[in-house]
Formats: structure tokens, sequence, C-alpha cells
């Protein structure tokens, strides 16, 4: 069958599902030198490319229209990985381990997708706990948004790829320490409960305390247990690239997280590696397995903090006219000190601040700021692995870890110690499970006939 190379994600397709740059519209070519200054007219294009970049355009055009903010914002993680939209984790339950949650709207409205919460230190932990605002809170509340989160504070626009899974939340510390030992017992938590909860994944994007061999260390080996059980674990391989892997990332058969930092754009050339933890581990395994976003990336404030509360403030002066400027800073003095001194300045230098204060605090909006780490590499994984799972439910762990190593795409110019078989890619991935779908009942209906 007659292939072509795509001029921008470089993939061989078939010529029926690509066009040369100069059969498209100026609209679609308008969007692209967007993203892609130096990219040639005459080169060929895949239509799966062709739906990311219009797709982004669309989103980001709908974002600004709803908000009325102005200028370049953070793309969402489903256009930049350029996830199908087909597939959002539904009927897939996602297990997050982490120092703490809240009840967030992305996760409860307009349906309660959080099947149980369960708190390892307290045995009679509910619900009612997750509405209550503590700086333990956010962590976990933005590792579960960034998978599971629908968006519902956007518009729709930040939502996680996996905006239909339901959630069961582990919390196994705080914001000030989550020690190795507790970890393990949150592992353990799932590993006996998962069936009731339909549990297909386990997300950790915490650490333990110290290197250890998997053959003797008590975290490794439950989430070992866990993968043979019928789990898939992903782990944060961590932020530090000086610093070792170390469990449950550091285990053989869990899916350990590095960072990309993919610059908030399209533009594949320009991405690069973010700053994750690499190398050999104590056994002599390489890690990580993949890379994902782990900057730019857009997560949900935790409601009730301080941080919030500028973020609002910021949100709404970015959005005000000069004449009104200064009654909101007048109703609002004592959220921030700096715009509190900057109140007898004129409107177009209060903006100028306004605009420093945004881009320095990583604002996106009144309810999403952009974070990184590796901690939201592992939620974005895990958010793929409910796709693939939703696309065909009977896939191993084995099965599953192997299909997102053998779609992952390495980026050329970066050695292969640090990013392991690349960066994850969600179109291919879920493509691949329904094609093992398929593979297999035919092999089924294959074994019928011949008994």
């Amino acid at each position: 069958m007659d292939k072509r190379v795509c001029s921008i994600c470089f993939h061989a397709v078939e010529r029926a599902r690509s066009r040369p740059g100069t059969e498209l519209d100026n609209y679609i070519c308008s969007i692209i030198y967007a993203n892609l200054p130096r990219w040639d007219r005459r080169n060929t294009v895949c239509f799966d490319c062709i739906e990311r970049f219009v797709s982004a355009q669309h989103q980001l055009d709908e974002y600004l229209a709803k908000s009325g903010h102005q200028g370049q914002k953070i793309l969402p993680t489903p256009v930049r990985l350029g996830a199908s939209p087909k597939f959002t984790g539904k009927g897939v339950t996602i297990a997050f381990l982490d120092s703490g949650f809240y009840w967030h709207p992305d996760l409860t409205r307009p349906d309660i997708r959080i099947a149980r919460y369960v708190n390892i230190f307290t045995p009679r932990s509910s619900a009612k706990d997750l509405m209550q605002t503590d700086v333990s809170s956010w962590h976990g509340m933005m590792t579960s948004v960034v998978a599971s989160g629908n968006g519902f504070l956007s518009g729709g626009i930040y939502r996680g790829i996996a905006s239909d899974a339901k959630l069961v939340l582990v919390k196994v510390g705080t914001a000030n320490r989550i020690k190795h030992e507790d970890i393990t017992w949150g592992i353990r938590w799932v590993i006996k409960h998962h069936k009731k909860y339909n549990i297909k994944i386990i997300n950790i994007s915490c650490g333990g305390d110290y290197e250890a061999s998997y053959l003797h260390d008590s975290l490794s080996q439950a989430a070992e247990e866990a993968v043979k059980l019928g789990l898939v674990v992903v782990a944060a391989a961590g932020n530090e690239t000086h610093k070792a892997v170390i469990p449950p990332a550091s285990a053989p058969s869990v899916i350990t997280v590095g960072g990309l930092d993919d610059k908030n754009t399209l533009d594949t050339r320009n991405h690069d590696l973010y700053h994750s933890s690499y190398g050999p581990t104590i056994d002599g395994l390489q890690k990580p397995e993949l890379v994902a976003p782990s900057i730019w990336v857009a997560a949900p404030i935790l409601p009730g903090t301080p941080t919030s509360s500028q973020a609002i403030l910021l949100d709404q002066l970015e959005k005000a006219p000069d004449w009104e400027i200064k009654a909101i800073m007048e109703r609002s003095r004592g959220i921030d000190p700096e715009l509190d001194a900057a109140f007898s300045l004129e409107p177009y230098l209060i903006r100028h601040l306004i605009d420093i204060k945004i881009k320095s605090n990583n604002v996106i909006s009144g309810h999403y700021k952009h974070v990184d780490g590796t901690s939201f590499a592992a939620p974005i994984v895990s958010s793929i692995v409910a796709q693939m799972l939703e696309a065909n439910p009977d896939l191993t762990p084995h099965e599953v870890k192997h299909t997102l190593i053998k779609t992952a795409e390495r980026l050329p110019h970066v050695e292969t110690d640090r990013q392991g078989w690349g960066v994850v890619n969600p179109r291919s991935a879920v493509a691949k499970a329904l094609e093992l779908g398929i593979i297999k009942k035919r092999q089924e209906k294959e074994a019928l006939v011949t008994r």
C-alpha cells in the first residue's frame, strides 16, 4: 500500500489519510504555520495532525471567547498529545495514592465520579472529609483532576484524557511527609478492595524514602503483587536528574514515567526533556519507560486558599475594563499586598503589574494554574491507560505496558536512558489496544471452529 511520511509527526501514513499542503485550505495552513513557522506547504500532512492542530485552535478560541482572556494560554493535555476524543476512560476506575484530596467540581459535577475515599490513618474516613480545605489536599486534588477531571470549571476546556473514569482516592500521607511504608499500606488497601470498586489502575505520584531492591523491599513487592493481580501500576519517576529512581517507580512491572517539556506547543521539533530522575535502579533496571508532559500542565487551584483568592482577583482584573479596575481593587484590599500598593498608579501600569503577576504565579484563570513535575506526567499516562482499557477491557498489565512502549515516540536529540522508549502516544496506544482486541476475538473464533 502506498504510504507517505507526514511532515509534522514523521509517521508513514496511507496516501488516503494524508494530503499535501498545497491541497489544504488557507485556514488549516495558517494554523499549521502559526505552530510551525518553517513548515513548507509543499509537504504532506496526515489527517491526525490536521485534526490535532485544528482542534487546538478551536479549543483556544472557545476558551478565549468564554473567559474574556487575551493572549496565549495553556493548551489542554488531550490536544497537546493528540488523544482520541472517542475514549474517555468510561467504565474504568483509577485508584490514586497521594497526600490528600478534595471534592473538586471537575470530579463531582454534574456527576459524582469519586467511588470511594479512604484515609489509611483514619478507619472511619468518608467522602465528607474531602469537602474540607487542607494544605495536604492540594497535591492529590491536582493529580486526580489532571487525569480524570472533566473541565467543569473551564467549560470543558481543561479536561483530563480520562474525563469519564471513576476514581478511588487513597490518602497515604500529608503535604509534609509521605512515608515508604504508608505507600505500601495504600497499595495493599487497593489490592484488598480492587474487585469491589472495579479498580484497574493505580496511580502513584509519590515516592518512598530510599533506594531498595525490589527483591526485598515491601513497597516494591506490593506493587509487583498488584500487577500480578491484573492491576496496571503507574508511578512518577521523580524530579531530579541527579537522584535515583526509587520505589515504587523502581519496581520492574511498574510503568515509570519521566518528564517531557513540550514548551506548550504542538511543534515536536522544539520538544525537550524535563529534569526528571532516570538511570539504572539498584537492581540494574533502566527507568523510566516513558515520558509525558511534566510542565505547562493545567491543574486546579485549591478553593478557599489565599492562592485561590489571588488567582480569582487577577482573573477579574485582567478581564475588567480600565474604568472598573480601581473599584475591583478597592473591594479586594488585603488579598494581594503588591496590588494594594499599586492602587494609585495609572491603569496601564496596573495592567502591566497584573500581567507580571499572572505569569509569575502561573495563573491560567481563577480556577486553574499551570504546574510542573512528574507527579503530573504519571496521571497523564494513567489516563491513557484508562482509554486503552475502555477500548479493550481484556488487556493485561503486561500488554498495556508493552503497547505503551511499542507506540511511544523517541525524541531524536535526547539520550535514550533519560527518555526510555520515548514520549507516550495515546492515539497509537489506543489503536493498538483495539487491534489486539480484534486479534484475540479472531483467535477465539478460530479455536471454536477447530474444536
